[in-house]
């Protein structure tokens, strides 16, 4: 009999887990559907559908992150009273007449000049990829432009000033075949080296996300990370190759560390945001992160982006660029002619300092600014965008949390 009642229990016991599992996963699957809804719904709020809700939803974020920086501000307020306490001293040396001034007027100069590529480096890779390409609108022309002059005037010793704010070749002329590569990579070596570490600083955020939320075991608002989530989740059914390939990156980078991190950061790799996530979710140390980020981007990367503008825009490469434009049956012609144009214009600039130069505007110029215009706009819209759907995100986690409640 005691027999017969333990063989009838089992059965019972595997029915009964049997109708839990199956209750987790009906629920789980509720839980993805309600997740995915909720998605769709935060992504159709954009400007360009529905405006004033997206700019309402956008303040209201605005003020409640203002209101978390203060908090964040006051609970460091050690380390913001002493920044202010030499930002004083800094204003009294610049304020004050002395022998001192033409270094603190040197300092200012280096500092502003950092300063500006660093938070074009920023932008460029905060965001999770929606940064402004930063690269292609500001360092990669003014590279060009400095191997364009140097070729021209036969030297990189330009006047200070008017350079950096205008290239004007040296008065005495330079040396014929006196213009190297590394004369070219030396004059812009500072500029770049600024804008990779202010890539390499714009990479932090994802880590920190990623990092907060596997230490305090909380649902982080961020839709990347979830993403990241899902995809360790269903890493053996993966087949298309975008899966395959972050998992590339985030089998590298937690197998190899240092050196993973250091060669997924000093190439051109779209996934490095993920390696970012993958470094704060496994918990790897700040300085492994950042001391590989910050080589592989300020050092390896740059000289190796660097290197490939210089040589696109060396002198006997442009002048085969210009002819292999003219050879184009029919329309050559045509557009060889602004391109000329263009590069001749630029020559006069060169040679003429002050306002003697022409001022007619080639239409490629005219083109240029309006392509960094919309740029511009398209990255400001998505930062508005991307507000307006986090504080969206704030509504429907408290709508659900009522729900439970009740």
């Amino acid at each position: 009999m005691a027999a017969n009642g333990a063989s009838c229990e089992q059965p019972q016991k595997r029915a009964g887990a049997k109708d839990k599992q199956n209750g987790k996963s009906a629920a789980d699957s509720s839980v993805r559907e309600r997740r995915q809804r909720d998605k769709e719904d935060r992504l159709s709020l954009v400007v360009w559908r529905r405006p004033v809700t997206t700019l309402h939803y956008f303040l209201l974020e605005t003020l409640i992150k203002l209101k978390e920086w203060t908090f964040k501000l006051w609970q460091r307020r050690g380390a913001v009273f002493l920044l202010l306490v030499l930002c004083s001293l800094f204003s009294i040396a610049y304020s004050t007449e002395g022998t001192h001034q033409q270094y603190v007027a040197y300092l200012e100069k280096k500092f502003l000049w950092c300063a500006y590529w660093v938070g074009l480096g920023i932008l460029s890779s905060v965001g999770l990829g929606t940064g402004l390409h930063t690269f292609l609108l500001y360092l990669g022309p003014h590279i060009a432009s400095v191997t364009l002059a140097a070729y021209e005037c036969g030297s990189t010793d330009f006047p200070e000033p008017p350079y950096p704010d205008q290239i004007v070749c040296p008065q005495g002329g330079g040396v014929d075949g006196g213009v190297s590569l590394f004369s070219i990579m030396s004059k812009v070596r500072l500029e770049a080296c600024m804008w990779g570490a202010g890539t390499a600083i714009g990479e932090l955020p994802p880590y920190f996300m990623a990092r907060a939320a596997r230490q305090s075991g909380a649902d982080p608002d961020d839709e990347d990370y979830e993403e990241f989530e899902e995809m360790l989740e269903q890493a053996e059914g993966a087949q298309d190759f975008v899966t395959r390939a972050k998992l590339g990156v985030q089998h590298m980078v937690q197998k190899v560390g240092f050196f993973g991190i250091l060669a997924c950061a000093s190439i051109p790799n779209p996934l490095f945001d993920l390696a970012g996530i993958t470094c704060g979710h496994f918990l790897v140390p700040f300085w492994t992160f950042f001391g590989a980020t910050l080589i592989g981007k300020a050092i390896i990367k740059m000289h190796i982006q660097k290197l490939f503008v210089i040589i696109t825009f060396s002198k006997h490469i442009v002048e085969q660029m210009v002819s292999l434009i003219g050879s184009v049956p029919k329309v050559g012609p045509s557009l060889q002619k602004p391109f000329s144009q263009y590069l001749e214009a630029q020559r006069n600039k060169l040679h003429h300092a002050g306002g003697s130069a022409p001022a007619d505007e080639n239409w490629l110029s005219w083109v240029f600014e309006k392509v960094v215009l919309v740029m511009v706009c398209y990255f400001v819209t998505s930062i508005v965008n991307s507000m307006a759907q986090s504080y969206a995100k704030r509504l429907q986690q408290q709508r659900h949390s009522e729900e439970k409640t009740k």
